[in-house]
């Protein structure tokens, strides 16, 4: 007798090292280049300060991460903490949003790398052109991915290296070249209002690293390596836009006028030539960033697919390649659509507004499964339960800065998260 062949499965090729890359490579996308200039305008000479508060706060969330994905070795991150930890319709609901945040920042992402792209060539911004350098950086990053992880993951690791280059230069130059100097202080002393709305900007900074822990089931050794790669790669982001926003504040007295800070800044310790170096660093960076996103993203409605919260079709695992093939054409698709229909702000401030939803789902899940299982074989964060309510408290603190228009695309998500349970739940 003959049995049914076996269905393709995923490979486990993602090292500690290539997750603690794509760690890097989730959180550093695009957020530093234009930030600094918003932050001194909101916060004047405090704004250093907000970089690390802001690391403070994401640190409660990566504790909270660090913990949840040491226990899994399957593909899905915060859809699987909450589906297994809160229900299936816990589940269904953060794995929509947790995609319509990983959706919205590569669109957001791919529009700046146009924007970018017009400082060599003018004409990349016009529609016609616009549309075609999208679909060409989406569409290779798909056909890449779609070949196998290895490259995908190896693509991430090359851009990860390629993107702190410039930035390490700009860094090492500016602390050389810069005279450090106070800058003038705000006509008024900043309100708690305008902390908040730092805060909100940074949550796009800093975010992110949760797309590492998509694709478990293809890393080697989650247990160890997840924690090791969320912990180290927040540390070194963390350093980094702290001396980028040093940099910047002591090379522009009038940094809150910058619309590309990085580059204005090299321009005035390095000349012309600096500032194309920024401007080139800027399109690795964003370009490194999708190329990170195309390995995680997909996995989340494979993951879903796999469980049949999502068409069976998606959860396909291609027999050669061994990779969800159809998920990463559907990721393709849909980042393309929205960057062509949205611009930059509306795609990015959507994706922090959808994160919160998942991070504070996220805090939960941990104190369900450390009051379930206390004894589970993994990384334990100090004081978890406590960070994990923290981390709820500061979520709802940061949700209540969103406008209405945010809360109606929120709920419209929602529904829809709802309407996938409904047609889902008898299976």
């Amino acid at each position: 007798m003959t049995g049914e062949p076996s269905k393709p499965g995923l490979v486990r090729a993602i090292g500690r090292w290539s997750l603690t890359a794509l760690v890097l490579n989730g959180i550093i996308g695009s957020g530093i280049f234009g930030l600094p200039g918003s932050i001194a305008k909101l916060l004047g000479p405090a704004a250093p300060w907000a970089y690390l508060f802001a690391a403070a706060g994401t640190g409660v969330i990566v504790a909270v991460f660090a913990e949840l994905s040491s226990q899994y070795r399957e593909t899905g991150g915060q859809y699987l903490y909450a589906r297994d930890a809160l229900g299936r319709f816990a589940g269904i609901q953060v794995g929509w949003f947790f995609w319509l945040a990983r959706l919205t920042s590569g669109a957001a992402v791919a529009s700046l790398f146009v924007i970018y792209l017009g400082e060599f060539w003018p004409g990349a911004t016009s529609p016609l052109a616009r549309a075609a350098v999208i679909a060409a950086i989406v569409g290779g990053l798909a056909v890449v991915n779609f070949r196998g992880v290895r490259a995908g993951a190896g693509l991430s690791n090359l851009f990860t290296v390629a993107k702190l280059v410039p930035l390490g230069l700009f860094i090492i130059a500016g602390l050389w070249l810069v005279e450090s100097r106070t800058p003038p202080p705000l006509a008024t002393a900043a309100t708690a209002g305008q902390w908040f709305d730092a805060f909100v900007a940074l949550v796009f900074a800093y975010g992110g690293c949760e797309s590492a822990m998509i694709p478990a089931a293809e890393a080697k050794n989650p247990r160890r390596d997840a924690p090791f790669a969320l912990v180290a790669g927040l540390s070194v982001v963390t350093g980094c836009y702290l001396l980028v926003h040093l940099v910047t504040m002591w090379a522009l007295p009038d940094l809150a006028q910058s619309e590309r800070p990085l580059a204005d800044a090299a321009r005035v310790f390095a000349g012309p030539a600096g500032a194309a170096v920024i401007a080139l660093g800027v399109l690795l960076s964003t370009y490194g960033w999708l190329s990170g996103a195309s390995v995680t993203a997909p996995r989340l409605t494979y993951a879903m697919a796999e469980r049949g919260d999502f068409p069976r079709a998606f959860g396909a695992v291609h027999p050669r390649f061994h990779t969800p093939h159809v998920s990463i054409v559907l990721w393709a698709v849909l980042v393309l659509v929205l960057a062509l229909y949205g611009s930059f702000i509306w795609n990015a401030i959507l994706s922090v507004a959808a994160r919160l939803v998942t991070y504070a789902a996220s805090c939960v899940a941990l104190i369900q499964l450390r009051r379930r299982n206390p004894e589970a074989d993994a990384w334990r964060a100090p004081a978890g339960n406590f960070l994990a309510v923290l981390g709820i408290v500061l979520c709802a603190l940061l949700a209540s800065r969103l406008t209405i228009t945010h809360a109606t695309i929120m709920a419209v998500v929602a529904a829809i998260a709802t309407a996938n349970w409904l047609a889902v739940r008898g299976r």
